[in-house]
């Protein structure tokens, strides 16, 4: 029987800003921008939370329910560099580490018993090498699966710890919503409800056909789900297995709708840098550029377009998304978001024509040099001159740049 553990920092881009200011301890703190941007809330510290804020909350919504509150715009650059740190020592623990985002993991420790005792023991060192090497809080859940060790970390939070013995997942799931189920969201939930189904003991007493003839494949999932099992979205892999992504994007919404297409272009040049950027860091080239477009009256298009080699290159993915823009967008409106996806992943890249490699490579270089300084001197340092007047604050989100234990040869 397998042993996994989910680690989950305590209000991660909280507890880092707090570091840096300790001036902010206790009061009521807000990550994502500021009080008057749009924008969604990253984090709230523990004292904003008791005001209903939320992530993914507006940030105005979250300013109406506190107006006391400290917004913070966030610095994304501290936040990767403790996830490094915390990625470390997780993997002083166990060699099979999954980031599943910038602040939280699941890990493997079957087999480690001899070096580290059993799970509880095991849990306890962590949870202490995380605090003497980062000053930070986390909770840790422990279960004979990783869907299970999820739900037992975010029950054991703040700064606690929570072991499910194998043989018990149905008596500690029963109890719960529903919406505590990983991938279980609004919707989903509305919909069960409207079945009867609040709590998940209602879920595990349904037959599986019944949910996959209302819920269609998800509908299995959740009957797993409920027996504390993995199964479905990022429980279909082993943890370790690092499959990589299906596909990539960045987005950004403007504080202020804008119809100037120098800065809406440029904006692209930046998002496609930021697509390229993680490309290369999964040693991945993509086959089809996708454009996402939002007006002021909230009306969203998408248009894609594919090359006929894949790429990974900066460059290439701007011109394909710009060329995208150009025949999509309204001249004159005034836009709201605009985003830019990578699809059809491939690990190599394709014949090229001996002209092209000989460019490509060159390009290639380059970006490679460019990594290297984002690397050391932060995203912000070094950019395309296309993407110059349509930089913005980046925001937080699951999917940084640099994610550790996504770049490779980050694992030793």
């Amino acid at each position: 029987m397998k042993t996994y553990f989910h680690v989950d920092m305590d209000a991660f881009f909280v507890s880092v800003e707090e570091l840096f200011d300790p001036s902010l301890k206790g009061k009521p703190v807000v990550v994502g921008g500021r009080a008057n941007q749009r924008g969604v809330v990253s984090a709230a510290s523990y004292a904003a939370r008791k005001f209903g804020i939320h992530s993914a909350m507006p940030l105005r919504t979250a300013y109406r329910l506190c107006p006391q509150a400290i917004f913070v715009d966030g610095h994304p650059e501290r936040y990767r560099d403790y996830s490094r740190k915390i990625f470390k020592v997780l993997k002083n623990f166990s060699p099979q580490v999954d980031m599943a985002s910038v602040d939280e993991a699941y890990m493997n420790i079957t087999g480690t018993e001899r070096l580290h005792g059993p799970p509880l023991r095991a849990a306890h060192r962590l949870h202490e090498a995380v605090k003497q090497e980062t000053a930070l809080n986390c909770s840790i859940g422990i279960a004979a699966s990783r869907m299970v060790a999820k739900v037992a970390s975010d029950q054991a939070k703040p700064n606690g710890i929570l072991w499910v013995v194998p043989g018990e997942e149905a008596r500690f799931l029963g109890p719960l919503d529903v919406r505590k189920i990983p991938g279980v969201g609004k919707v989903t939930e509305k919909n069960l409800q409207a079945w009867g189904i609040r709590k998940v003991a209602d879920l595990a007493a349904l037959d599986e056909a019944f949910l996959t003839t209302h819920f269609g494949q998800w509908g299995l999932a959740l009957a797993g789900k409920s027996r504390g099992l993995d199964a479905g979205g990022w429980f279909d892999g082993e943890v370790g297995d690092n499959d990589g992504p299906k596909s990539i994007s960045h987005e950004t919404t403007f504080n202020e709708d804008t119809a100037d297409v120098d800065t809406l272009e440029s904006t692209l040049a930046r998002l496609s840098e930021m697509v390229g950027r993680r490309l290369r860091e999964h040693e991945l080239h993509a086959r089809t550029v996708q454009l996402k477009l939002r007006y002021s009256d909230f009306s969203t298009i998408t248009r894609a377009s594919s090359f006929d080699h894949a790429t990974q290159l900066d460059t290439e993915i701007f011109r394909a998304a710009r060329d995208l823009f150009r025949k999509n967008w309204r001249s004159k409106a005034t836009v709201r978001l605009l985003g830019v996806q990578a699809s059809g992943l491939e690990a190599g890249e394709g014949q090229l024509n001996l002209l092209a490699e000989d460019k490509t490579n060159r390009w290639r270089r380059a970006f490679t040099a460019m990594d290297h300084i984002r690397d050391k001197f932060g995203e912000d340092s070094v950019s395309l001159a296309n993407g110059m007047k349509g930089r913005f604050r980046e925001r937080v989100h699951e999917n940084p740049t640099g994610l550790p234990g996504k770049t490779p040869g980050e694992d030793s």
